[in-house]
């Protein structure tokens, strides 16, 4: 499959495995257990294609929220995929990293996530970011009280602060804002997923199930996202007169 233009950094919002399972008659957690085998699957395939950084929603601050069950399944899924996977992260040049609130993970999930980013942590390869226990606006709010608590120990000026500085105190300020955000399930929000960092990222809603999602639907928004024209404020003829 030739693509002309790959997403430097492509961030995808997999929602839709407990639809799934419903639609089958069979508990959400099967749908949860699909879903990682695929997120495995478009993880390999984004990294043979040349993307650089990949940010996957694989938990939210809201999802804490769900039912103990589901949740406490969740990050068993979490815990064996990052203890099964590492070695083949490692292999595949994959580094490893997360953001978000992950204090509130359990600490077996916590061992595993800094013996992955460990492991991981020469790879120059693919970036793969998970979300986990994240929300945006709390990121910000985060940020905000960072800076704040810097000008009263006089670290800061309010007239230095511009958006590079504030790029600097969020999670995500060792990445590039994404090219590309993919939503599935047909669902057309963002729900409190990096809210700051999308303010130019160009939006490819999935109408399939995360669990139902191949190559062939990743392939489908990058050809979208290949006739797009990202112009960050510009005309399209000052666009086309910069790279003639």
């Amino acid at each position: 499959m030739q693509i002309q233009s790959i997403p430097h950094h492509l961030a995808i919002i997999m929602d839709g495995n407990g639809r799934w399972a419903h639609q089958r008659g069979q508990p959400r957690t099967i749908g949860h257990v699909k879903g990682t085998r695929v997120a495995k699957e478009i993880i390999r395939e984004c990294s043979r294609l040349g993307v650089k950084y990949l940010t996957l929603y694989a938990f939210s601050s809201e999802n804490w929220h769900r039912p103990q069950m589901e949740v406490s399944l969740l990050m068993k899924i979490l815990r064996r995929y990052l203890k099964r996977e590492t070695e083949n992260l490692v292999k595949e040049n994959i580094r490893f990293s997360v953001i978000g609130d992950f204090f509130r993970l359990p600490e077996d999930v916590m061992e595993s996530i800094v013996a992955a980013q460990n492991a991981t942590a020469h790879c120059d390869g693919l970036q793969l970011i998970f979300a986990l226990s994240y929300g945006s606006r709390a990121e910000i709010l985060s940020a905000v009280k960072t800076i704040a608590q810097e000008i009263v120990e006089n670290k800061l000026r309010p007239e230095d602060i511009d958006e590079a500085t504030f790029k600097e105190h969020l999670f995500t300020k060792f990445t590039p804002d994404p090219d590309l955000i993919i939503r599935t399930s047909g669902e057309c929000r963002i729900s409190n997923f990096l809210l700051w960092q999308m303010a130019y990222s160009e939006l490819y809603f999935s109408p399939v199930l995360w669990p139902d999602f191949k190559k062939a639907d990743l392939y489908a928004a990058f050809r979208d996202y290949e006739k797009r024209q990202r112009r960050f404020g510009r005309t399209s003829v000052q666009i086309e007169n910069l790279f003639n």
